[in-house]
């Protein structure tokens, strides 16, 4: 009897900390899908070019790649529930950091104001990737990853449409319009009026911030112990010195920047994509909720079919080849066509259903990446978070083909980052020796 009681203990416990972890995820798909908006809207207010505009992208990914092992060793000294408590407290530095930007409609400072933000998701990714992981049985972690996935492109969803309806209005079409043709005095006046709507929401988001960061630190969300080590995994890892000694992690960790990089490139330029295709910004800005909710039928399709009828490597085969398909056939097959009230080339359709191929690549990538690490776990996954700068790096070369070509040809940038991606799902993962020769023997012998 008392063992049933303690195993009942356990399980309610497991699901807190799984809603706990949902929770971030959601605050995690807040923060950053919401930059799909800022993004066409910074380009106006602050008369910007596509490179400069997607520069808010950079800002706020580069911070996982410059912060991602410092977060490690912060997570490492004060432990995962008061690590995340901080990185809260920095996002909403970050939050706060938009009013004197916008009083003063300086670009740079909302940079930084990004940057912090994404300084602060860089302490909470790992923790909460990690703990998502290792709580629960492997064979279905990519199934609890499918669950956040849901929470994560849920607030994508919301992100954009609530933040559009905060700072833009009905009569800014035509406003759009006239800022060419007005003069200096005047069109700066405008401008420094539109740029100053996001004071309210971003000041509102800084305190909710700073209120969840508490009460993640009070909450019954347990400490996890990834320094000890199965017999088997001891003595595999038993001539491991470095993180580095891990190909099959160091593979990963370029496919999550590869694919987390041609995912926001896809989200964060759709709406400036559709506006090359004639549609108004007003209407535009409905196509990363589209693309996010197509991305969120295919986590629901994840916590369905993973483990019980496809295994997670088979997701991730299915993802990586049809996005493959699915990008060729956004260059190959043109012709306008009418369809959710939209008339617009059936291109952009290609670029939404792109939206599902990427729905489950990261859920799938992160349990074959950490499988095996042992002790090095905790690094492994600030690592792992350090491909998050994909977000950064790959949009920028998408808006320099914008740039000097066209919105249309730029996509071109997908194509090289799905072809690494098929071949970590078919090979890489299997890597477990930098050695050639001994990397055919290893292969061999995972066949």
């Amino acid at each position: 009897m008392k063992d049933i009681v303690q195993k009942e203990k356990t399980k309610w416990s497991t699901t807190i900390s799984i809603a706990i972890i949902g929770l971030l995820f959601f605050i995690f798909g807040f923060t950053t899908w919401i930059n799909a908006i800022l993004i066409p809207y910074f380009k106006i207010a602050c008369e910007l070019n596509y490179v400069q505009s997607l520069l808010v992208a950079f800002a706020f990914y580069i911070a996982y790649f410059v912060m991602a092992i410092p977060a490690a060793h912060l997570l490492e000294k004060v432990g995962f529930k008061k690590g995340i408590m901080i990185g809260f407290w920095i996002m909403a530095l970050g939050a706060l950091i938009f009013v004197p930007a916008a009083l003063t409609r300086t670009y740079g400072l909302f940079l930084l104001g990004l940057f912090s933000i994404g300084t602060g998701l860089a302490i909470l990714q790992p923790a909460a990737n990690v703990y998502i992981t290792m709580i629960g049985s492997k064979e279905r972690a990519a199934q609890r990853m499918s669950i956040m996935g849901v929470c994560n492109k849920t607030a994508g969803i919301i992100a954009p449409l609530l933040l559009a309806a905060a700072i833009l209005r009905p009569t800014d079409t035509e406003l759009f319009k006239q800022l060419p043709l007005m003069d200096e005095v005047t069109r700066n006046a405008a401008l420094d009026e539109l740029i100053r709507r996001v004071i309210v929401p971003y000041a509102s988001m800084a305190v909710v911030l700073f209120g969840l960061g508490i009460m993640i630190r009070h909450s019954v969300l347990p400490e996890i112990d990834t320094n000890n080590e199965t017999a088997e995994v001891a003595s595999a890892n038993s001539g491991k010195t470095s993180i580095f000694q891990f190909p099959h992690l160091i593979l990963g960790a370029v496919a999550l920047f590869l694919h987390v990089g041609s995912q926001v490139t896809g989200i964060n330029t759709v709406i400036g994509y559709a506006q090359s295709l004639g549609l108004p910004l007003l209407e535009a800005k409905i196509f990363p909720s589209y693309i996010l909710g197509v991305t969120m039928f295919g986590f629901l399709m994840g916590i369905v079919l993973i483990p019980k009828y496809i295994n997670h490597l088979n997701v991730l085969r299915v993802c990586t080849t049809s996005a493959i398909v699915l990008t060729l056939l956004f260059f190959l097959v043109r012709g306008q066509v009418t369809f959710l009230g939209h008339t617009a080339n059936l291109s952009i359709w290609f670029l939404v259903l792109l939206g599902l191929s990427n729905s489950l690549m990261w859920s799938t990538l992160w349990p074959l990446a950490l499988n095996g690490l042992g002790r090095f776990t905790k690094i492994g996954g600030s690592i792992l978070i350090m491909g998050l700068c994909g977000s950064a790096i790959v949009p920028i070369f998408y808006g320099y083909f914008a740039d000097h070509f066209n919105t249309h040809i730029a996509y071109v940038v997908l194509l090289p980052c799905y072809v690494f991606l098929v071949y970590y799902a078919y090979y890489g993962y299997r890597i477990k020796n930098w050695s050639l020769k001994r990397v055919v023997i290893d292969y061999n012998n995972n066949k």
